[in-house]
């Protein structure tokens, strides 16, 4: 039942509602099935216009002088500001979201001590890749501009900080940006499987490092584009191997997906992504675990039963399974 690649953080508790306690409002979630494993746009940015300010120079024999660059506030919060360094290729030239970017990114802490300094990263804009303030300012540069961001942590690592880059809980920061280029996202129907895998793996990969901060709607909106990728038409010959291995990816972000659902308190999602799951892998123990406790928390017990029933039946030996039916089934038989 272990799942390395599946791996998420199971520290996490799932805040108790309208008085339920124990196993069901528990976090035990993923330490039970050892996992090593948004639906909402950014918020709506606010255009600044573009290019440098014109200068007025009334004494005509005075050289003029390069106005000090202005800062834009992003969100109008004043926690998301951008300043042009270097001016870029025009407005014409800035990317759209969804397009493929590249970019260099130097990462300093608020005192200017260097955190990270990234070449040639490149990501997919708008799918949240990368921390939102990149997804949300580079959307407003231009090709081949160079920006100065500052974030306040809320649009950056948050109040858990990173480990890679080394970055403390609650850190402001000052990126330093370079939009190198902007592509089109491939064609999902005419990419190779290999690629079209590694992709829906990638963007699985993300919603666990959301799911890890505890952004459990970015989370879901990952797991979201993974699926789609796997559930892509494709005009290219594909073995019955690669099949496999791209449903294996559809299972665990379906799996991953009913887990964030439950942290968000979606129930009926929650239980949706479960049977989409077990509709490819009956005996999928995860999806099992997590249909029966959605079902308890929905109160229906006799389904939680049987379908925990079904669980222990694969995995007798699992002791938090037996115990979550345990607590149901003596729930119940009052």
């Amino acid at each position: 039942m272990s799942d390395t690649e599946d791996s998420m953080d199971a520290s996490d508790s799932h805040d108790k509602k309208n008085g339920r306690t124990s196993l069901l409002d528990s976090g035990e979630d993923f330490e039970v099935l050892d996992e090593e494993d948004i639906d909402d746009d950014p918020p709506p940015l606010e255009d600044a216009g573009g290019g440098k300010g014109k200068i007025t120079d009334e004494n005509k024999n005075t050289d003029p002088v390069d106005p000090e660059p202005e800062w834009l506030d992003v969100l109008g919060n004043d926690l998301l500001k951008k300043k042009v360094l270097e001016a870029g290729a025009g407005r014409d030239s800035r990317p759209q979201k969804g397009q493929n970017v590249k970019i260099n990114l130097k990462t300093y802490l608020k005192d200017g001590t260097p955190a990270a300094e990234e070449p040639n990263i490149s990501f997919t804009l708008g799918d949240g890749d990368v921390i939102q303030a990149l997804d949300l300012t580079v959307q407003l540069m231009e090709m081949g501009e160079k920006a100065l961001v500052q974030t306040d942590a809320k649009y950056a690592y948050g109040a858990r900080g990173s480990l890679e880059p080394e970055v403390p809980p609650n850190a402001e920061l000052s990126l330093e940006v370079e939009l190198l280029e902007a592509t089109d996202a491939p064609d999902l129907e005419l990419l190779p499987p290999t690629e079209k895998i590694t992709l829906a793996s990638h963007k699985r990969e993300r919603g666990n490092v959301h799911y890890q901060r505890g952004d459990y709607a970015f989370a879901v909106n990952s797991y979201s584009i993974a699926l789609q990728i796997t559930e892509s038409n494709s005009k290219v010959d594909i073995s019955p191997e690669e099949e496999n291995e791209l449903m294996d990816v559809k299972v665990k972000c379906l799996n991953n997906m009913a887990a964030s659902q439950l942290k968000l308190d979606h129930y009926d999602a929650a239980l949706k992504s479960c049977v989409s799951a077990l509709a490819h892998q009956p005996d999928n123990i995860k999806a099992l675990f997590r249909m029966g406790k959605v079902l308890a928390l929905q109160g229906e017990y006799t389904e939680a039963i049987q379908t925990l029933r079904k669980a222990l039946k694969l995995e007798p030996s699992n002791k938090v399974l037996f115990d979550l039916f345990t607590f149901i089934f003596g729930k119940n038989s009052f």
